[in-house]
């Protein structure tokens, strides 16, 4: 009883110091279980499908219209000159619970990666010493990231230290299923805390987020990341449906 009860005191110190004191060596992660994602059912609302992008001009976008134009039935983010600063071409509506169906590609001058970001909102860039008015820094985002191609996985803009630490495995997955310079065909499906993302026909992530206080309703973000050097991003399709049918459509 007494070697029980010294044990008992032995490993309650250890856990203790762990967490106080150190940060936790890779072993000690590796035996850390992460905290369960509660499973938040999909949002009830009015369904219906609206294209977001009408193959012809940014109505019903904003952003800056010197990074981001219409070519051939296209929408192309583009700059030339360094960005300090992530920019976004955002709609003007706010979607929670929604089924995006688009296509990406990464131009051929670069290999920086871009993303579609939701559940957030539009803030001006916190940066130090950026002029926002006069480098870009307006139209930048606060939230999730859902990125592609170059760097597969998900990110937290500005919140929570920006990882939401997606495995090397499940990274390794959607960069397979991807193409790094070609048309990828996505489909989106963010409902409750659950975010699915099918490219090409597979299904490579399904994930929750943990913590609910982070999920609000918020315009869509296609992003154009900041760079020292010029770059392209080329988005179509952009057809979205409110409150969808759980289930993925697009999935091979």
């Amino acid at each position: 009883m007494l070697r029980t009860f010294v044990g008992a005191i032995a490993l309650c110190s250890f856990v203790l110091i762990c967490s106080t004191s150190s940060p936790l060596t890779a072993q000690d992660k590796k035996k850390v279980e992460p905290k369960k994602a509660p499973e938040i059912p999909p949002l009830k609302g009015k369904s219906e499908t609206i294209k977001l992008f009408n193959g012809k001009n940014l109505d019903g976008w904003e952003g800056y219209m010197d990074l981001w134009s219409v070519k051939d039935g296209v929408i192309v983010g583009k700059n030339d000159k360094p960005l300090k600063v992530s920019t976004y071409l955002f709609t003007k509506q706010k979607f929670s619970d929604f089924r995006l169906l688009f296509s990406f590609k990464l131009g051929e001058i670069n290999e920086m990666h871009s993303g579609l970001a939701l559940w957030g909102k539009r803030i001006t860039a916190p940066d130090k010493g950026l002029d926002p008015a006069k480098e870009h820094g307006e139209y930048t985002y606060q939230g999730h990231l859902v990125m592609f191609p170059s760097d597969w996985g998900l990110f937290d803009l500005y919140r929570r230290f920006g990882a939401i630490n997606l495995s090397k495995e499940a990274r390794a997955i959607q960069k397979k299923a991807g193409k790094q310079h070609d048309w990828n065909d996505m489909e989106l499906l963010a409902q409750g805390n659950r975010i699915r993302l099918v490219v090409n026909g597979q299904l490579v992530l399904d994930w929750r987020e943990p913590d609910p206080k982070y999920i609000q309703e918020g315009p869509l973000g296609l992003q154009l990341h900041s760079n020292g050097k010029p770059q392209e991003v080329l988005f179509k399709g952009l057809e979205l449906t409110t409150f969808p049918e759980d289930k993925l459509l697009t999935v091979k």
